[in-house]
């Protein structure tokens, strides 16, 4: 039987046995970055299902940005963990713009943007697609790199959502 690929709407189903929230060790996915903002061996991080992100996504009001970081403090906040794994959370983030642009649901996901300010590559359009509809809400995208050109929004901070 031929395998039948999944639709970003199908990807953005919540997992069985999602929420999880499990104690940091070694060899978690995420961890180095989860100790960079100061976690430790067994702390709690929650591993959150991609509709949580969504909906936290279509949150962000017209001329307002949400990091990466911000989703997952939301996400470690809703269900009492000290962290949340950023690297399900975006892997979520993709899926749920892409499952967007599939469907046409209209979520703002061109609003959420990397910790440091940086468009985000793996958007539906890449980041011409994201810095048009970034620019449309008046910010100011910036470029930075010679070789290797990234994007970012000017400011980025004076923007992010509370």
């Amino acid at each position: 039987m031929p395998y039948k690929r999944k639709t970003w709407q199908e990807k953005l189903q919540d997992p069985q046995g999602m929420p999880k929230i499990l104690a940091l060790k070694t060899g978690f996915p995420c961890r180095r970055l989860l100790e960079k903002l100061g976690a430790r061996t067994g702390d709690s991080v929650v591993l959150a299902p991609p509709s949580d992100v969504n909906a936290i996504m279509s949150q962000v009001p017209r001329g307002q940005l949400i990091t990466l970081n911000q989703i997952c403090e939301r996400l470690a906040a809703k269900y009492g963990a000290q962290y949340c794994c950023t690297l399900t959370t975006g892997i979520f983030v993709t899926v749920a713009a892409n499952a967007a642009e599939e469907t046409g649901s209209g979520l703002p996901y061109w609003r959420t943007i990397k910790n440091n300010g940086e468009l985000n590559p793996k958007y539906p359009g890449g980041i011409d697609n994201q810095k048009a509809a970034l620019e449309e809400e008046g910010h100011t995208v910036i470029q930075r790199g010679r070789e290797h050109l990234r994007y970012f929004v000017k400011d980025y901070t004076r923007y992010l959502t509370k």
